[in-house]
């Protein structure tokens, strides 16, 4: 099981500042208005030889992000896609350095988060989450195949080769994603979610009030008990 979540760490796991990850700006350190300026930097390998840079900062702060942006390879940026006014938002990026060459994405995000990120071997794609949205990209080239926005912050995604599917955890929401981006199912929650977990092959989340749901990850349906 491979996943992209807040504060995680695992094989493949895409979570910036954990893991085999490395911070030389120390933002994680500094505190008040000062940490929300600086950007902060990890570096992280995911299977497939694939070796990821990431670079991300708080609003208005996409100069300073892009400031040691690697030369070489494509540049895309996905921006627009969350809004027209994407320069003044939370902006990340992504460099990819692979056996089939380099690759370049940035980001945006209307709410300060730590983007993460999966490969899922059997779709070859390299999946990114990013405030409300997921991006499912061609591991090798970096080409877009498709994205997925929530209607609330993302919480995890998961991946697993006992899974035809990729599972986005909202805080109100799970949802099943097929290899083209289309979705699967959907299951609404009654209350928000703070935590999600792959344990014993179940999907368990925990709410804000404590909470606790288990879900068959194949199915969406309650396993509880």
């Amino acid at each position: 099981m491979t996943t992209g979540s807040r504060g995680t760490g695992s094989r493949g796991t895409g979570s910036p500042g954990t893991g085999s990850s490395t911070e030389p700006d120390g933002a994680t350190k500094l505190d008040g208005a000062r940490s929300a300026t600086l950007p902060r930097d990890a570096t992280i390998g995911y299977p497939g030889g694939l070796r990821a840079r990431w670079r991300w900062a708080g609003s208005g702060q996409g100069a300073a992000v892009f400031a040691l942006s690697e030369s070489g390879g494509t540049l895309e940026d996905l921006g627009p896609l969350v809004s027209a006014d994407y320069e003044q938002l939370c902006r990340a990026e992504l460099r990819i350095d692979g056996p089939a060459g380099a690759w370049t994405i940035r980001f945006a995000s209307t709410i300060h988060d730590e983007p993460a990120g999966l490969v899922w071997d059997d779709a070859s794609l390299l999946v990114v989450k990013y405030g409300f949205h997921t991006y499912g990209f061609e591991s090798r080239t970096g080409v877009l195949r498709w994205s997925h926005r929530s209607a609330t912050p993302l919480i995890a995604v998961f991946g697993s080769p006992r899974l035809a599917h990729l599972l986005v955890q909202s805080e109100i929401e799970t949802f099943a994603i097929e290899p083209d981006g289309a979705v699967g199912w959907r299951i609404a929650h009654s209350d928000v979610v703070s935590e999600a977990a792959m344990i014993g092959g179940r999907l368990v989340l925990t709410s804000f009030t404590g909470q606790v749901t288990a879900i068959d990850p194949a199915t969406g349906r309650s396993a509880d008990g």
